[in-house]
């Protein structure tokens, strides 16, 4: 299956595996395919799986008191999304994770991981090599979303993930920023009138 190769090239960034070890890897992996809007993770349901992104773009949101939807993690090629909270806890899902395109990822269970984990050490590495990498960027993300002015965040945004753009609506993109379509509108408009 050409979504096992994809997997395992990716594993292959951070660990080095024999073809046995990288089978087994990809082995405990299935590919499924979601439609633009399907849901695929709800509140309130246990995330039993993790995603990686094969080919399209996925996000993560929560709805607020107000009744805004405010984006947590966009997703796209070679990126990985899930509740985390929910999975990695095995309690109640906080988010929505929704499909923004049609998406083939591969999913990985909670068990399924833990047994790859307590298989291999190579394993146990990557995994946390992709937990301290998520940590990471999450912390940047909040550092920006209180340092940095609206402008500042999404000058960021764009020199970094210029392939977001095209991928998302723009209100998931100004709610991933963190501020309303009609800000975000304003921003794009004054940097066209500069250039």
């Amino acid at each position: 299956m050409e979504s096992d190769q994809e997997i395992i090239k990716y594993i292959g960034k951070f660990v080095n595996l024999t073809n046995d070890e990288a089978i087994q890897f990809a082995s405990k992996f299935k590919e499924v395919k979601f439609k633009k809007r399907q849901l695929i993770i709800q509140p309130n349901f246990i995330a039993k799986h993790r995603y990686f992104i094969v080919h399209g773009a996925v996000r993560a949101y929560v709805i607020g008191n107000d009744g805004q939807e405010r984006s947590v993690q966009l997703a796209v090629d070679q990126w990985w999304i899930s509740d985390y909270n929910s999975y990695i806890l095995q309690q109640p899902a906080s988010m929505f994770v929704t499909a923004a395109e049609d998406t083939i990822a591969l999913q990985i269970s909670f068990e399924d991981e833990q047994v790859l984990k307590a298989t291999n050490h190579k394993f146990e590495t990557f995994f946390r090599i992709i937990a301290e990498r998520g940590a990471a960027s999450m912390q940047r993300r909040i550092i920006s979303a209180i340092t940095m002015t609206a402008e500042e965040r999404y000058e960021l945004f764009i020199d970094k993930y210029p392939h977001l753009y095209s991928r998302f609506p723009q209100y998931v993109i100004a709610s991933y920023l963190g501020m309303t379509t009609e800000f975000l509108s304003k921003i794009r408009n004054n940097k066209l009138k500069k250039n």
